[in-house]
C-alpha cells in the first residue's frame, strides 16, 4: 500500500494476517496527513541488526521506530516477535500489531516511555478499538 506520504513494504515471509488494520488512518490520526512514513514488515535478522546498530542491543525486537526529520520517519515491525509478544500480553495477533504500530507512531511524535506516552497511546488505541 502506498500513498504520497505513506508506504508499507513486506520483507517478511508469507502474507501476514493483518490486512484489516487501518494503518494509514492510524498514521494520520497520530502524525498528521503530511508526515511521511515508511512501515516495513521485516524479518527477525533485520530488526536484530538495526537494534544492534542503532541501540547497541544484540537481540531481535518486535518494533523499532526511527525519526528521519520532524516530518518523516520509519517503523520496522517483526511479525514473528510480535506473535510471541501478543501471547505474553494475552492479545490477538492483529490487535497487538495495531498496538505496536500506535506505540511506534507515538515515539515518532516525540514521546519517550512514561506516563505521558502511555496516555497518548491509550487515546489513539481507544479510537481504533485496540
Amino acid at each position: 500500500m502506498e500513498s504520497n506520504n505513506f508506504s508499507i513494504k513486506n520483507m517478511a515471509k508469507g502474507n501476514p494476517a493483518i490486512a484489516g488494520l487501518p494503518f494509514a488512518s492510524m498514521k494520520e490520526a497520530v502524525l498528521g496527513e503530511n508526515y511521511e512514513l515508511s512501515l516495513v514488515f521485516a524479518p527477525k535478522n533485520t530488526l536484530r541488526e538495526l537494534n544492534r546498530t542503532h541501540r547497541g542491543k544484540d537481540v531481535a525486537t518486535d518494533i523499532l521506530s526511527f525519526p528521519l526529520s520532524n516530518s518523516a520517519g520509519e517503523i520496522f515491525i517483526n511479525l514473528d516477535e510480535a506473535k510471541k509478544e501478543a501471547k505474553k500480553f494475552d492479545r490477538k495477533f492483529e490487535n497487538f500489531v495495531g498496538f505496536l504500530f500506535i506505540h511506534g507512531l507515538v515515539h515518532l511524535k516525540g514521546y519517550a516511555h512514561g506516563s505521558r506516552m502511555e496516555a497518548q497511546e491509550k487515546k489513539f488505541r481507544r479510537g481504533f478499538n485496540i
